[in-house]
């Protein structure tokens, strides 16, 4: 049951920006680029990625078997954008969603944990 906890609330976490490829102007409200920026584009791209993320995570709640992976899937997504937050000077236009994934991080190595320890890897 605690595995789930774990799945749903890092899909939670990933959902508000996952929406905004429904609402683009969340996009601007979210991230402060303007509708006609080159950047906009790939904003969309990036909240069609967290809708993966978001599926992955529901997927992982219902499903054992994929956990060790959805485990991989989202820690890449995660860490990957504080490592790249911290690189580029800590941000603070950022550091919204760099808290958010901080804050996510306990609860992905719980599930993780819990993933490869009932997989027996």
């Amino acid at each position: 049951m605690i595995d789930r906890i774990c799945w749903a609330l890092l899909m939670l976490l990933h959902l508000p920006p996952a929406l905004a490829l429904f609402r683009p102007s969340q996009l601007t409200a979210m991230y402060g680029v303007d509708a006609g920026s080159s950047s906009f584009a790939l904003m969309q791209h990036r909240a069609a990625l967290f809708l993966v993320i978001v599926v992955i995570c529901i997927w992982a709640a219902l499903r054992p078997e994929v956990r060790a992976l959805a485990s991989v899937t989202v820690g890449i997504s995660m860490v990957s954008f504080l490592i790249i937050w911290w690189m580029n000077g800590l941000a603070p236009q950022l550091r919204v969603i760099a808290l958010a994934d901080l804050i996510g991080l306990p609860v992905l190595l719980l599930a993780t944990w819990l993933a490869y320890r009932q997989s027996g890897a």
